[in-house]
């Protein structure tokens, strides 16, 4: 079992990642929590999965579970399904000595998450992110949030959990578009790396080699996460280098409206962002052609038309991590050399190359 630790100023926990790991989901979590109740909370298509056998787990470790479940989708994580999962927990006379654990994919634990931060202004959470994107990337750092209309993770608050299960073995159960998805996540977090991680995708070139090395992936992605994080949890400084990828692909993923996944907006961002500082020469040559071709290895996109639309302009603008007029943009002098570029909100479209309203 590979662990990792993640110590802040006022919290600590361990990621624990191992094959397998499910079936001890009861004994991992009888470590961490005294007897408890717990709502185990999954998407309709996680919860036919695993649910029954996470819950059965923690029965017989002494917990008494209540299980929830919600329709999967972008769409679900709204203020409407986090009232709805509040209700059914205060139905069932949950309290602040009570815990939550999110059982699924990214939208499952960002929805989860927020549910217990809010729930009586804060219970315990465990995280258990069963999709490839989740355990890379959103299960670790504590970021809750829901959307409001088409703004992405607008309303949340940062909230860690007290431990992290992550079972590579999960991933069998996915469609190949969704492993696929959250290895755009990890191109992203190894290209901000670089060393021995670049080295390990430049050998990944099919979604059979992505499976073969999932827990390697894993690993090296959440270290990498839980280094930047320990260092920076609210994102006023270095976090913010983890939005490498996401001001344009955040952007290209709304406009789509379901059509592309989050990783997917991703390998977008980042090629379309890079070529723009190649080209003006704030890059290594060659770079984002590099960055392109391992995400081509596994079928990820790398284009869309949707960058052409004068919406994208409206959409960066809005982006959260506008602050004080300006917009910090993530973007590689070389592979393993993040920088952030702070960027005037009315410079954006010039900087940017954006289409805007006036040049239709």
């Amino acid at each position: 079992m590979t662990e990792i630790s993640v110590t802040l100023p006022e919290k600590q926990y361990q990621v624990k990642i191992d094959r397998g790991l499910l079936a001890q989901v009861g004994t991992l979590v009888a470590e961490q929590w005294s007897p408890r109740k717990i709502a185990l909370v999954s998407d309709d298509n996680v919860a036919p999965l695993y649910q029954e056998r996470v819950a059965t787990s923690l029965t017989e470790a002494g917990f008494t579970v209540h299980c929830y479940d919600f329709p999967a989708g972008e769409a679900s994580k709204s203020l409407t399904v986090l009232a709805d999962l509040a209700r059914e927990m205060a139905k069932d006379a949950f309290n602040r000595d009570d815990g939550v654990i999110a059982l699924g994919g990214g939208v499952t634990g960002d929805l989860a998450g927020f549910l217990a931060a809010s729930y009586m202004r804060g219970i315990s959470l465990i995280q258990i992110p069963t999709s490839l994107l989740a355990q890379v990337d959103s299960s670790v750092g504590g970021k809750t949030a829901v959307d409001l209309d088409t703004i992405k993770n607008i309303i949340g608050v940062f909230y860690e959990p007290d431990l992290v299960i992550v079972d590579p073995d999960t991933l069998k159960t996915l469609t190949q578009r969704d492993l696929v998805e959250g290895y755009g996540e990890i191109v992203k977090t190894a290209a901000l790396k670089g060393g021995e991680f670049w080295q390990l995708i430049e050998t990944i070139n099919s979604p059979a080699d992505i499976m073969a090395h999932s827990p390697e992936l894993s690993a090296r992605s959440i270290q990498y996460k839980a280094n930047v994080v320990m260092a920076d949890e609210t994102e006023s400084g270095q976090r913010q280098l983890l939005n490498f990828g996401h001001t344009i692909g955040h952007a290209v993923e709304a406009l789509a409206d379901g059509g592309l996944r989050h990783g997917e907006a991703v390998s977008i961002g980042m090629i379309a962002l890079m070529q723009i500082f190649e080209d003006a020469g704030r890059a290594e040559a060659g770079i984002t052609a590099q960055i392109k071709a391992r995400s081509e290895a596994v079928g990820l996109p790398t284009t869309s038309p949707l960058l052409t639309s004068t919406k994208v302009l409206d959409k960066v603008k809005n982006d959260k991590k506008n602050r004080h007029g300006h917009l910090n943009l993530v973007s590689l002098k070389a592979i393993g050399e993040p920088e952030i570029t702070s960027v005037p909100s009315d410079e954006i479209a010039s900087f940017l190359k954006l289409p805007t309203r006036d040049a239709e």
